[in-house]
């Protein structure tokens, strides 16, 4: 008869525990979020950069076809001849120049408005030799001959001189392709710290994890398995920061485009559009924004992978 101190055949008093799976890198330590603040402050800035570009590369455009869709005849004051009927000559040509959509002499008055931010106002002009200036507006989608127009105002107008801003939307462009080459190189620099990051980071968490990792390959786990598991970890710290400073950026931009729609119409806010654009990056800089958030976490997910599987190999 059993004794009531043997307890070999009773019930278990406790039932096991379920085994419930771990992940190899813990998800909310220190060194995770310093990572996902990092990530976050370099995906923002990536996307700052990328607005800015965005919106010069814009402004540019605009200002290109605006100076493009039209050229000027300056008709300056030369003694022995009548400016009158140099200016009066001059349209006659220009209309009669192919690709000629429009063409406008500015008045004495409206010539006199033009030099008032430099010679101030309530002055008399009268008596100063100041050049007329006449616009030509293009035709769309015609070819001018603008070599044929100059040949012809030196030889029956030498006093008119045509200017199609050629020069200076040659300088425009070159500003809008330097841009495009600085944002390339930022956004090269930020990606460069940020593998640096998680080479780093990633390097911390194998040490901190090795005696668990020599575990897993002691019972048989593949250096793919354990790749994985870091990648998986980097991958969603990676997705998280770029969510949160891509988040940021598209907010900051938000508020730029509320900020001009709200002081459009105002004098500032005119002249701030005029020369800035209309700080609006539109639905493509949204999407390059969302598409960076991508970006940076494969980024952060491939460069631990690769710090993993070089660390497995000098474990092997």
């Amino acid at each position: 008869m059993a004794e009531p101190w043997d307890d070999r055949n009773a019930a278990p008093s406790r039932a096991a525990a379920p085994a419930v799976a771990t992940p190899i890198v813990p998800s909310g330590s220190i060194a995770g979020r310093s990572l996902t603040a990092v990530v976050a402050i370099m995906t923002f800035l990536a996307a700052i950069t990328t607005g800015a570009v965005m919106m010069v590369v814009n402004a540019a455009s605009d200002w290109q076809s605006e100076v493009g869709r039209e050229v000027t005849i300056q008709v300056r004051p030369v003694s022995g001849r009548n400016i009158e009927a140099d200016v009066s000559a001059v349209i006659a040509l220009a209309r009669a120049s192919p690709g000629i959509a429009d063409v406008r002499a500015y008045t004495k008055a409206e010539s006199a408005a033009l030099v008032e931010p430099w010679l101030g106002s309530g002055l008399a002009l009268n008596d100063l030799p100041m050049p007329r200036m006449i616009v030509v507006k293009l035709a769309s989608g015609a070819a001018p001959d603008f070599p044929g127009l100059r040949g012809t105002l030196a030889a029956q107008v030498p006093s008119a001189i045509l200017d199609d801003h050629r020069g200076w939307i040659d300088r425009m462009r070159t500003m809008a392709d330097s841009a495009v080459v600085g944002g390339v190189a930022i956004l090269g620099l930020v990606l460069a710290v940020t593998v640096l990051s998680v080479t780093f980071a990633t390097r911390g968490a194998m040490a901190a994890n090795r005696p668990i990792v020599e575990v897993l390959h002691y019972v048989g786990a593949t250096d793919r398995f354990v790749a994985s598991q870091f990648q998986r970890h980097f991958l969603i710290l990676g997705l998280r920061g770029g969510a949160i400073g891509g988040g940021a950026a598209i907010v900051l931009f938000g508020v730029f485009e509320a900020a001009n729609a709200w002081f459009t119409g105002t004098p500032g806010g005119d002249e701030a559009t005029a020369l800035f654009g209309s700080f609006s990056v539109g639905a493509a800089g949204y999407i390059v924004i969302v598409l960076q958030v991508v970006l940076m976490a494969v980024v952060t997910a491939l460069a631990s992978r690769r710090t993993v599987n070089r660390t497995l190999a000098s474990i092997d």
